[in-house]
C-alpha cells in the first residue's frame, strides 16, 4: 500500500518534534509501544567495549572476540566453554539491571495511559522497570527461559538457578545488587562441570535458549496468551486517538512492529505513529503528517519528552 519512496526522514527540528509529541501522548486514549534493541542499547545494554572486556576478557584472549553477540555464534570445542560463556551472556543481559534507567523513563510517561507493549527484545528489561506484564508481549523469546533443543514438547523453563550456578561455577561472585563481581580474574575459569549442563527432563537431550532463531522455537501457553491479549488490545482500541509508539527499532524484522505500525497509522485517520530513532527515525510518505520522526538517544528524547509534557498545564508529570 505504500509507495516505492517507502520513507522520509526526521522531523527536522528536534524541540518541535517533542513538543509535538508531548501533545499527542498528552491527550491520546492509548499507547502501542513497540520496543527494538535501540531501547536497551540507550539503557547501557552494549555488547561491545568496556562491558564486554569486563566480563569477558579472558574470553577475548583465547579467541579475539570484538563483541558479546558475534562470540555467540563460535563453535566453542566444548560444551563445557558453550555454557561458561553463554551463562556469563545471559546473567549479565537478563539478570543484571540496566545501567541506566531508561525503562523507567519509559514507564512514568506511559503509567497513567491505556497502554501495551510489543517488543523483539529479549532481556526482560520491561518487566524489571515495572511495566504490567499482563501488557506486554515478547514475540522472539527471552534470556531467562530455557527449551528442549529438539523440541520434544511446547513447555520451557526458567534458567535463573541453573545460570547462576553456572557463573558462580567459574569463579564470580554476586552481590546484594544481583551484580557479578570478578574478585580475581586470573582466578576464572572458562568451563562448567559436566553435570551442570541443561536437560531435558522429558527426553534427556540439552536445553537451549528459547530465542526464535529457527523453527523450533517453542511458543508456549503465556506466549500465545501474550499474543492474544496484544491481538485483543488493537481490536478494541484501532478506531481512537491512538499513538503508535516505536522506539529503537531497526530493519532486520519490521513485519513484527514498524510494518503494522505504518498500515495501522494509515488506516486510522485520528492515529499518530512516532518513531524514535539514534539514526534512523522514518516514515512512508502515505502518513508523514500523522508520524513524528525523532533523531538522537532513547534515553535523551525520552527525558525531553518528560519536561515537555511538565509544561503542558494539568500534565501530572
Amino acid at each position: 500500500m505504500f509507495s516505492r519512496t517507502k520513507t522520509m526522514t526526521s522531523t527536522p527540528n528536534y524541540s518541535a518534534g517533542i513538543h509535538r509529541l508531548a501533545d499527542v501522548l498528552q491527550n491520546c486514549d492509548s499507547v502501542v509501544i513497540g520496543a527494538g534493541a535501540g531501547l536497551s542499547t540507550a539503557a547501557g545494554f552494549i555488547y561491545t567495549g568496556e562491558r564486554f572486556a569486563k566480563y569477558f576478557a579472558d574470553f577475548i584472549e583465547k579467541y579475539h572476540f570484538t563483541d558479546m553477540y558475534t562470540g555467540g555464534f563460535y563453535p566453542f570445542p566444548s560444551q563445557n566453554e558453550f555454557w561458561a560463556y553463554w551463562s556469563r551472556y545471559i546473567y549479565i543481559n537478563r539478570y543484571m539491571n540496566a545501567p541506566l534507567p531508561v525503562y523507567e523513563d519509559l514507564l512514568k510517561l506511559v503509567s497513567a495511559k491505556d497502554y501495551f507493549v510489543i517488543t523483539t527484545n529479549v532481556d526482560h528489561c520491561f518487566q524489571k522497570a515495572g511495566f504490567d506484564k499482563k501488557r506486554l508481549f515478547y514475540t522472539q523469546g527471552d534470556y531467562g527461559l530455557f527449551q528442549c533443543s529438539e523440541p520434544c514438547h511446547q513447555e520451557i523453563y526458567d534458567n535463573r538457578e541453573m545460570i547462576t550456578r553456572m557463573v558462580l561455577a567459574q569463579g564470580f561472585e554476586i552481590d546484594e545488587e544481583e551484580n557479578l563481581i570478578i574478585p580475581d580474574e586470573k582466578a576464572l575459569s572458562m568451563e562448567v562441570p559436566d553435570h551442570m549442563f541443561p536437560i531435558c527432563p522429558v527426553c534427556g537431550k540439552p536445553l537451549t535458549m528459547n530465542l526464535r532463531s529457527d523453527d523450533r522455537f517453542v511458543e508456549d501457553e503465556g506466549w500465545h496468551a501474550a499474543a492474544e491479549r496484544y491481538q485483543n488490545f488493537l481490536r478494541t482500541r484501532i478506531t481512537g486517538k491512538i499513538l503508535f509508539l516505536e522506539i529503537g527499532v531497526g530493519y532486520n524484522t519490521p513485519v513484527i512492529i514498524k510494518y503494522p505500525f505504518w498500515q495501522m497509522t494509515a488506516g486510522n485517520p485520528e492515529a499518530v505513529y512516532a518513531c524514535l530513532s539514534y539514526d534512523s527515525a522514518a516514515c512512508p510518505k502515505e502518513i508523514e503528517k500523522q508520524s513524528v520522526c525523532i533523531e538522537g538517544d532513547a534515553a535523551k528524547i525520552l527525558k525531553d519528552l518528560a519536561e515537555a509534557i511538565r509544561q503542558i498545564p494539568e500534565a501530572g508529570l
